[in-house]
Parts: structure tokens; C-alpha cells; sequence
């Protein structure tokens, strides 16, 4: 395997861990290298749920922190991009919250011309990648690589907004990825036992013990791709300071992410033709949607200030109470750090007359500033709301030829006035729910976000705490028009050999949080390259 694999796979976020894995599985007589820039194994702060709030905030070894152009939308200000990096992908550094999305968003999907990507078609593999500590049901699996279990610790202030959003008209979920996913309620997180159980851990490791064909080559940046005319044939990339070449026998999947995966067939020449030259890139194949249809959830936060049981702050009671806390999460895992932060939310309508949810809340156990880089003293608790299906698109862009440089990021928010006007409606239910008596019962403050008398306070409000809720997708976008990216089957059109199996597949963003569809179409990738078809007619039905 030192000079060529018989599967090359670029990138360990979810995609690429799940459809690595699934390949050694599956084939025992094929080799498998997975390269990752970061590094193969997660740190303390990783492992430890409430560690998200010490790695989403700065770059470090699992968080590349990435920054958008300045967005008109956002009144000039630049969005901040967290992203994951390491074995495991931006599973290492997110709130694990498991959510698939509705059933209609694959349906749409396959509308688009997606083939074979229909509600029907995905939920066996959502099943087979899910081990869920409820149980196996129609909609659940039980004995997938993904653990998914209930937060170990209730939090009183969490049982409190959800009475809130009950006393304001909301009805009660307790499985968002149930029958029906409007209403209230507790997430389920990817996590076992109190703690984070991130894509690596689930896929990798054990591939790698089990089967012994996959390769992790890990702090590792993939340069280009190596093509003979139209086919890719291996890889360049450089490990330490030295630049290797590795052989593809078989194919060349991308699975960096929705930035990565473009900036990397764009550094190999498949993209925008004027934007190559632009960068002296020799062209592969003119492909003008490479980097285009980037959408992201755009994320509204109100914050109140308040001393209440189970939130938490910077003050000197929690700093006091932080050792016995880290001891008891180290021996027990239990305490505080158990908990992913995000612990509860729901998915409602700006309108009632919509036929399904077209919002989505989390309810944070503290006071989640600029993605916790503004840090306040004392308490409180941040409930944010997030647009599902935003009509705004933005591109991802080369600042230069080398893989090095992060992309240029326009995410465009907001740049379609309809989003705003959405907004504007998940900011006015925010404003609801915090004045329910359930949460006014804490006695909180209300810092800044919602509490406007006039709409256009509140749409300032709205430009000016308003960011991602980091789920970007799209910018590989899979279709059976000639425009698109991919077809159905993960193809990288005009070029042979060559698959994406990433979130950057999705024709349109999902109605929710992006790790368990990400793993599905790892899961599924891997059927598609081996000829295979898991969808069976008993699993389609219980859809």
C-alpha cells in the first residue's frame, strides 16, 4: 500500500468514515487509504460533550475556523465557519445532535432528478447506520456503527423551555425523527455513555481492527488529484515536508466537506474555467456549478441573562465547581460535561398554513455569543432559531492553487428577501416562548436579540446576531441535468473514476442538522461503488 490503494478516500468527516469502512468491510481483498489533514485521534476536549465550548470558538488542531467574505446581509460583518478537522470531521467539534431531516426533503430530492434518492431509498441506511439506545422500530436501527442514546443528565433549566414552548402553543415530540417531526422537545445526541461518540470512533477504529485493509494516513493535506486525460488515477499530497504520490486502483472518492471538496476539483482543474486560469490551474474539465449552490442554515440567537439551575457561565461559582465536575466526567462520565449545550429545540412553522416545519430552535444551557467568542460574566441560557430551507445561495471560491489556503467562503445570506422575512417570524416566536411563564419564572434578563417594538429594529436585531448554524451543503450538488456536479450515482461528470460522498452532494440543505444525512450518504456511497443495492421492499414500505 506505500504506492497505491485499491479505493483512495479524501476526507474523514462522516462521509468519508462510513463509506471507507463499509468498502474494508465489505471488500477484505481491496486496500482502503483515508487521508485527513488533522490528526487520527480526538483529543480530551472532543471527547468531553461540554469540550464544544472550547473548540468551536478558535482554530486549533480539530477546528479549522474558517471566515466567509463580508456578508451585505449580515450588515458587512464576516460570518465565522467552524469546521472540523481529524479523524471523524466536524463529528469532533458539533453539538451531536441527531436529526435526519423530513421525508419530503429526500422526496424533493429525487424530484430534482436525484434517482434512487427518495425518502424510501435513504431510510435503510439511515437504519443500518444507526445504533439507537431506544431500540430498533420501523424508523430506528439498533445495531449500526452510530450510537445515539439521550442525554445521561436532565437539566431543569431545558425542562423549563420546553413547559415555555408548551404554554405557547407548541405541541410536544419526543423523537424528531419519529413519525412526525414538528413540535418540542430533548435531542438525541451521538454520544455513549456521557460521551461524544464522533463518526471516527463509530466507522474507523473499528475498521481498522476488524479488517485490517483500511489505511488511516492522517496529517496529511491532499494536494490535487492526478488525472491521464479524463481519468483519475491517484493523488498528490504532502505528509510532514515531504510530497508523496499515491495510486488509485480502482477509484478516487472526495469526501472533504462542502468547502474542501470543491476547492480540491478546482486545485485538480474540474471547475469554472475563467476562475482556473485565473489561478494558472491547467483545465481538467470546465464545470461552472463546482462551488456554486452553497446554503447554509442561517442561525438567529436571543440571549437572557439569568442564575438559574443548570446553566452555566463564566463566573466564579462555575470556575469553583469546574475540578469536581472534570472528575466526575473523567471516573463516571457524568456531570456537567456531559451535556452537549444544544440540549433541547424543536422544528415549527413561520406560517401555519405551511404543510411542514420550516424552523428549527435550539435551546443552549448558556451564553452562546458569536459562537463563543464573546464571552459575558455570569449565566444564562441562548435560545436560537435557524431558517430550514433558505432560498439564498452563495459559492465557494479558490484564494489560490494551493490546498493550503482556506477557500473563499460567500455564503450570501439573506440575499434572498424571503429568507428574511422567515427570520423575522422564527425571531418572533423566539420572543414568545421567552415570555411564556415557564421561562419568565427564572427571572432572566433579555441581553440583545428580539424584544423589538418595530419591525425594522428587528430586522437590524436579525442582521446583526445572525450567523451559521454550520450545516453547509450543496456545492457538488448531485442532478441528472448535465449541469450538475454528479449524477445520482455520485459520479464526478465528464471524468472517470472520481465519486464525492459528502454533504456537498445535496441538491438542496435538508430540514435539519447535517451528521446522520452526511453518514447516510457515506453509507450509501458505498453500495453504489460496489454495484449494490440495500434498499430493500420491506424497509421501503415502513416508510
Amino acid at each position: 500500500m506505500a504506492e497505491q490503494a485499491d479505493y483512495i478516500v479524501v476526507g474523514a468527516g462522516p462521509g468519508g468514515c462510513a463509506v471507507a469502512s463499509r468498502l474494508a468491510e465489505a471488500r477484505p481483498d481491496l486496500s482502503i487509504a483515508l487521508f485527513e489533514t488533522g490528526p487520527e485521534k480526538p483529543g480530551l476536549l472532543s471527547r468531553a460533550p461540554l469540550g464544544i465550548a472550547g473548540l468551536v470558538p478558535f482554530r486549533n488542531r480539530n477546528n479549522y475556523a474558517y471566515e466567509t467574505v463580508p456578508q451585505p446581509g449580515l450588515g458587512g460583518r464576516k460570518g465565522y465557519q467552524p469546521r472540523g478537522r481529524g479523524v471523524g470531521g466536524s463529528s469532533l467539534i458539533n453539538a451531536m445532535i441527531y436529526v435526519r431531516g423530513q421525508a419530503e426533503d429526500y422526496r424533493d430530492w429525487e424530484a430534482l432528478g436525484c434517482d434512487g434518492w427518495g425518502w424510501r431509498d435513504v431510510l435503510p441506511y439511515f437504519k443500518r447506520a444507526e445504533s439507537n439506545s431506544r431500540g430498533a422500530s420501523d424508523l430506528h436501527g439498533a445495531g449500526g456503527p452510530l450510537r445515539v442514546e439521550d442525554l445521561r443528565e436532565g437539566n431543569p433549566a431545558t425542562d423549563a423551555f420546553i413547559e415555555a414552548a408548551l404554554q405557547a402553543g407548541y405541541q410536544p415530540n419526543a423523537d424528531f425523527n419519529g413519525p412526525k417531526q414538528e413540535g418540542v422537545g430533548r435531542y438525541q445526541v451521538f454520544q455513549k455513555a456521557g460521551e461524544r461518540f464522533d463518526a471516527g470512533t463509530a466507522y474507523v477504529r473499528p475498521a481498522a481492527t476488524r479488517a485490517r485493509n483500511i489505511r488511516v494516513i492522517a496529517d496529511a493535506q491532499v494536494r490535487r488529484i492526478r488525472f491521464e486525460g479524463a481519468r483519475a488515477v491517484g493523488v498528490v499530497y504532502r505528509q510532514g515536508d515531504r510530497e508523496l504520490t499515491l495510486d488509485a486502483g480502482l477509484e478516487v472518492i472526495l469526501a472533504a466537506g462542502a468547502f474542501g471538496t470543491p476547492q480540491l476539483l478546482m486545485a485538480s482543474g474540474i471547475g469554472p474555467a475563467a476562475h482556473l486560469r485565473e489561478h494558472g490551474i491547467a483545465l481538467v474539465s470546465d464545470r461552472a456549478e463546482v462551488g456554486a449552490n452553497l446554503q447554509d442554515h442561517i442561525n438567529y440567537s436571543t440571549k437572557i441573562a439569568v442564575r438559574a439551575d443548570g446553566l452555566f457561565g463564566v463566573d466564579l461559582p462555575m470556575i469553583a465547581r469546574m475540578p469536581s465536575e472534570m472528575l466526575a466526567w473523567s471516573k463516571r462520565k457524568r456531570g456537567l460535561l456531559t451535556t452537549n449545550v444544544a440540549e433541547a429545540g424543536g422544528f415549527l412553522k413561520s406560517d401555519p398554513a405551511l404543510d411542514r416545519p420550516d424552523l428549527q430552535l435550539h435551546f443552549c444551557t448558556g451564553i452562546v455569543d458569536e459562537h463563543n467568542r464573546k464571552l459575558h460574566w455570569g449565566p444564562g441560557y441562548t435560545l436560537q432559531v435557524c431558517m430550514l430551507r433558505p432560498h439564498s445561495r452563495g459559492t465557494i471560491r479558490l484564494a489560490s492553487a494551493d490546498m493550503r489556503d482556506a477557500p473563499v467562503i460567500d455564503p450570501n445570506f439573506l440575499s434572498d428577501p424571503r429568507d428574511m422575512e422567515t427570520m423575522l417570524a422564527g425571531a418572533r416566536i423566539c420572543e414568545r416562548i421567552n415570555n411564556a411563564p415557564a421561562l419568565r419564572a427564572l427571572g432572566g434578563r433579555l441581553m440583545y436579540g428580539s424584544g423589538a417594538d418595530d419591525e425594522d429594529t428587528l430586522r437590524a436585531l436579525v442582521r446583526a446576531h445572525s450567523d451559521t448554524q454550520y450545516h453547509p451543503v450543496g456545492t457538488c450538488r448531485m442532478g441528472s441535468d448535465p449541469d450538475s456536479v454528479l449524477d445520482p450515482q455520485l459520479r464526478v461528470r465528464t471524468v472517470e473514476n472520481l465519486r464525492v460522498a459528502d454533504a456537498s452532494i445535496m441538491p438542496r440543505l435538508i430540514s435539519g442538522n447535517t451528521q446522520a444525512p452526511t453518514a447516510m450518504i457515506g453509507e450509501k456511497a458505498s453500495d453504489l461503488i460496489l454495484g449494490r443495492n440495500h434498499a430493500g421492499a420491506a424497509l421501503a414500505d415502513a416508510a
